[in-house]
């Protein structure tokens, strides 16, 4: 299967920029089904992890309270072209996706 994970990453010096979207329903449990009224399970992401060559530059432990497909943006110091940047998440329900990109 492929993964749900996007990702676009920039180098300026030793800085990255992070960019990634999360294809995810993240399901809170309070909505109730149109069809059915009965309501939709939870089903969210619990942790999301990205580490470059193997050391974590974030971590987010999340709950109900994030929006489907959650888009994460964010920077870090000690980049350098050619590191390999890897990101996964589980979620409430035992599933999970991981993706790795080489820095340019």
């Amino acid at each position: 299967m492929a993964s749900k994970i996007k990702i676009n990453t920039r180098l300026s010096g030793d800085v990255a920029e992070v960019k990634s979207l999360i294809l995810h329903p993240m399901e809170t449990g309070a909505r109730k089904d149109p069809d059915t009224g009965e309501l939709v399970p939870r089903h969210h992401i619990t942790q999301l992890t990205f580490t470059n060559n193997g050391e974590a530059v974030m971590v987010a432990n999340f709950s109900t309270a994030v929006s489907r497909n959650p888009y994460i943006n964010f920077r870090f110091r000690g980049a350098k072209a050619g590191d390999t940047l890897k990101v996964s998440w589980v979620d409430n329900l035992g599933g999970s996706d991981k993706l790795e990109t080489v820095l340019s």
